[in-house]
């Protein structure tokens, strides 16, 4: 396939006017390659361990949600000089879904809604609402890699509200309530907001709520899914 026919078709996926400006400059195609695109590979994040593997696999595109260059880079050194080396030699584009595929139809937050059984649901601002049947326990089994941390007293959930990526937003929870969630789950979590929420706040992390969508788009186009889940250790 040719590459501008692939980008028209990510954009049909996940339109760019759906990204947060944040993300500006920093979604799409945002390392050229080839002109023809035969082998697409597909990760949360282009770590790599991710690019080294999709090199192995001989991929023309690697697709991600999250991009590695955040940032104006103004020197090449280290990881960043080791990555850009590895992708630009095996003449592999890389395209990043990032906000845009949050929001999407069949997104971010549409998969981890399925994913957790949420049904009746609702859009929020960024996110959604939903009504379900779930204990804590029950919401750990459900996602990938690991647990979650809890702040408040919760039982069984009624309705859940959730947004992929770091979404503890006051003025969000404050929306998922007035909507009826009994409790708000997301990522990244600061401690003033989960003092001041007016509903339970559930913390887990970025690859447990957004790898799923991740590994649901690439069955979905027929790629090749390269997991990478972080290493976490736990010191007691």
């Amino acid at each position: 396939m040719d590459i501008q026919r692939f980008i028209t078709a990510m954009e049909q996926v996940a339109p760019p006017e759906l990204a947060e400006d944040y993300d500006a400059g920093k979604i799409g195609l945002v390392v050229e390659g080839k002109d023809e695109i035969g082998t697409v590979c597909c990760a949360l994040d282009a770590t790599e361990r991710v690019v080294e593997a999709a090199v192995r696999a001989g991929a023309d595109m690697l697709v991600v949600h999250h991009t590695p260059l955040w940032s104006p880079i103004t020197a090449v050194r280290g990881p960043m000089s080791h990555l850009l080396r590895t992708i630009l030699a095996a003449r592999m584009n890389l395209y990043v879904m990032h906000t845009n595929f949050d929001r999407a139809e069949g997104g971010v937050n549409d998969v981890l809604a399925s994913k957790l059984g949420l049904f009746a649901t609702e859009r929020m601002t960024v996110g959604l609402v939903g009504d379900c049947s779930l204990d804590v326990t029950e919401i750990v089994r459900r996602l990938p890699g690991g647990g979650i941390r809890v702040y408040g007293e919760i039982e069984t959930i009624r309705r859940l509200a959730l947004v992929g990526g770091g979404g503890f937003d006051p003025d969000l929870i404050r929306e998922a309530a007035a909507l009826g969630a009994e409790a708000f789950l997301s990522a990244e979590l600061k401690h003033s907001v989960a003092r001041a929420s007016p509903i339970p706040c559930l913390e887990a992390t970025h690859y447990a709520l957004e790898a799923p969508a991740m590994e649901a788009l690439s069955s979905r186009m027929g790629w090749h899914y390269i997991p990478d889940p972080p290493h976490v250790v736990v010191v007691l």
